[in-house]
């Protein structure tokens, strides 16, 4: 793979284990499945690299199979804000697929990641094809809106060890991330991006968490070991 090629350059057929990491296939009926299957593509991003930006027109459906996006945008006075975090299983852009729009925010890499894409036209043919593939938009759209609803709250959340409990249980979605599982490959420095606060201070209510039994810090990620305290908050309002 060549790193200084532009992202869409590095396009190639996704493997078979890559493909069994796409949630969505699963929904397909055998026809729909070959026909997306041989649609699909992948690409290898490098840390940095965008899949999309603001402006520019739509022309794929994008997902994680490994690795890690953030959603971003930037303001007038040039601060980016960050949106959400996009871990493994996580797809994203239905809205602006559905509606062939120019994107509103930027995705970007944060770390090495392999990414999906399905052109735009195919994502519209199995709309009018599959029931399945329609329940799974419909249920990403409506776990996607209580996503941006929790986001807003946690924008206006003064502790900071709130703030981080409740944003590490969004990135727990089991709906919209299926590939996350029990462990979230992070580092502090990446959740420190996403979230708006110092490397530091995410660490010291990482620490705060952990002693509370409610994750614990592995080498390379964090284990969820209470969802719904992080959920609940309990433990934060407790601190």
């Amino acid at each position: 793979m060549n790193s200084e090629l532009p992202l869409y350059q590095r396009r190639r057929t996704p493997a078979a284990a890559e493909l069994a990491g796409i949630p969505w296939l699963n929904v397909l009926g055998p026809a729909e499945y070959e026909r997306a299957a041989s649609h699909l593509t992948v690409a290898d991003a490098m840390a940095g690299d965008y899949l999309c930006r603001i402006g520019r027109p739509v022309t794929y459906w994008f997902g994680v199979i490994e690795g890690l996006l953030k959603m971003s945008s930037d303001n007038e006075q040039g601060q980016t804000m960050t949106f959400t975090g996009v871990p493994p299983g996580g797809w994203f852009g239905e809205g602006t697929a559905l509606k062939r729009e120019t994107y509103r925010y930027n995705i970007q890499a944060l770390r090495k990641s392999i990414v999906a894409g399905l052109p735009v036209d195919s994502f519209h043919w199995l709309l009018d094809h599959s029931i399945g593939f329609n329940r799974f938009v419909m249920n990403q759209l409506n776990e996607r809106l209580a996503q941006f609803i929790a986001a807003r709250e946690i924008d206006r959340m003064s502790n900071p060890d709130l703030r981080v409990a409740r944003s590490l249980a969004s990135l727990f979605n089991p709906v919209l991330y299926p590939g996350v599982g029990e462990v979230l490959r992070i580092t502090q420095q990446e959740l420190a991006y996403l979230i708006g606060l110092s490397r530091q201070r995410v660490n010291e209510a990482l620490a705060a968490l952990e002693a509370q039994g409610t994750i614990r810090v592995e080498y390379g990620g964090l284990r969820i070991l209470d969802l719904h305290a992080l959920r609940s908050n309990v433990f934060a309002r407790g601190a």
